[in-house]
């Protein structure tokens, strides 16, 4: 009688796995050890939150608010509130623009300022090669959207049933991306900015 197949998975896997962006729900224990003292509701009031912290700051919120206006646009679609071809003409070059900042932006974090905080808190290197990770399951969620936004870009007007169709695929490759980007915001600002401020940024080299 053939034995059943059993796979033992190493512990450090089973964490990674724990921390996998479309599951995770925050930060375990080990990596808010400086969030613990310096949560968000101190941020904008902190000595050390300085010009550069600021401004990406600001960025994050441009990207969430290039999503949310996707988002809706993408809702007033799919609920009949407005037509294919004035749907079609005003998000592609939203898409393009957001799509561009955003890559741009995960190479800087990558090749600059990952490097940087890892250096100079070595217990939270787990969450900075995390964050990586993200950058990597975002970037294909983009390539996604861009599939499907060109399908949807590529159907006949006049095919309502195709239209749909392919405006569903884009939305929902839409809703997955806008879900992922939320997450990895949030838990970037809360690794990084508690550093930030527990050293200054003078002193990270920033």
């Amino acid at each position: 009688m053939s034995q059943p197949i059993a796979i033992r998975v190493a512990a450090p896997y089973l964490r990674l796995m724990a921390l996998d962006i479309e599951t995770r729900a925050g930060w375990p224990a080990e990596l808010r050890i400086l969030l613990e003292q310096y949560p968000r509701e101190v941020w904008q009031d902190h000595v050390n939150l300085g010009q550069l912290a600021r401004f990406w700051l600001q960025i994050h919120d441009g990207f969430r608010g290039y999503a949310a206006i996707l988002k809706d646009s993408a809702g007033e679609f799919r609920e009949g509130l407005v037509e294919s071809d004035r749907f079609r003409s005003s998000f592609a070059p939203r898409l393009q623009e957001f799509l561009s900042h955003l890559n741009g932006h995960h190479q800087i974090e990558d090749f600059q300022f990952f490097p940087v905080f890892s250096a100079a808190e070595p217990r939270l290197i787990k969450g900075f090669e995390v964050l990586e990770k993200d950058h990597d399951t975002i970037h294909h969620a983009m390539e996604s959207m861009v599939d499907t936004a060109n399908s949807f870009l590529r159907t006949p007007a006049g095919d309502k049933d195709r239209m749909r169709s392919a405006g569903d695929n884009f939305a929902d490759a839409g809703d997955r991306l806008i879900k992922m980007l939320g997450r990895h915001l949030d838990d970037e600002e809360d690794l990084i900015i508690p550093l930030i401020l527990d050293r200054g940024e003078s002193d990270l080299g920033l």
